[in-house]
């Protein structure tokens, strides 16, 4: 069971531009090769992390039953860059259970119906070769995983959109989301006075 998220952090989270929060953080950032396969979509959510080995299915589809509204599905496919264990079945199924997203650090398939379907998917690329049912026991779920160079845990947040993709523990989020949503806010006026001529020296910082 998750536990409590500070009362309305998602809502702020989802008010910021993502990229803005990358003027204040290094870690976190999910490799850039998994990226939208549905593109115009954002999302917050908690992470359900999931590890599988080379082609099973079925530990996909335990995980799936375990999704709870708002969770996003975070998969650990061992570097397994061939198969695909998301597809039309698989995002109607997450989508069913409340899920807001799924983040493969691998392929995905069944691309217009991924899109169709409107819930946000990231993944390396497509492939037609896809997972089987089987289940070789070397699966594990709401474990620690390795996800495009970044370790996730159960619970953690995701943030994702068609710039990329952001792992934060909610603690990271809470003592940044204030800084972040000021700075978006001053940018309306800085890109205000360079349209209208003002010297870029004066409008942005240029010396450390």
């Amino acid at each position: 069971m998750h536990s409590a998220l500070e009362p309305g952090l998602i809502e702020r989270l989802m008010e910021v531009s993502f990229p803005t929060l990358g003027h204040f953080l290094e870690d976190g950032f999910i490799d850039p090769g998994i990226r939208a396969m549905v593109p115009d979509i954002k999302l917050v959510g908690r992470a359900v992390t999931l590890r599988i080995a080379e082609g099973e299915a079925i530990p996909v589809n335990r995980a799936l039953a375990l999704l709870q509204p708002g969770d996003v599905l975070v998969i650990d496919t061992g570097n397994d860059p061939r198969h695909a264990c998301v597809g039309a079945v698989t995002a109607c199924a997450a989508q069913s259970r409340g899920a807001r997203g799924v983040v493969v650090d691998g392929v995905v398939t069944d691309i217009k119906e991924l899109r169709e379907t409107g819930l946000p998917v990231f993944a390396r690329g497509t492939s037609v070769l896809t997972t089987k049912l089987v289940d070789r026991g070397s699966s594990a779920i709401n474990q620690p995983i390795r996800c495009g160079g970044v370790t996730v845990f159960p619970g953690d947040l995701v943030l994702a959109d068609d710039n990329g993709v952001l792992v934060l523990d909610p603690s990271v989020a809470r003592g940044i989301i204030d800084r972040a949503l000021a700075s978006d806010l001053a940018e309306p006026e800085l890109l205000a006075r360079l349209r209208t001529g003002e010297p870029v020296e004066q409008v942005l910082q240029v010396k450390a």
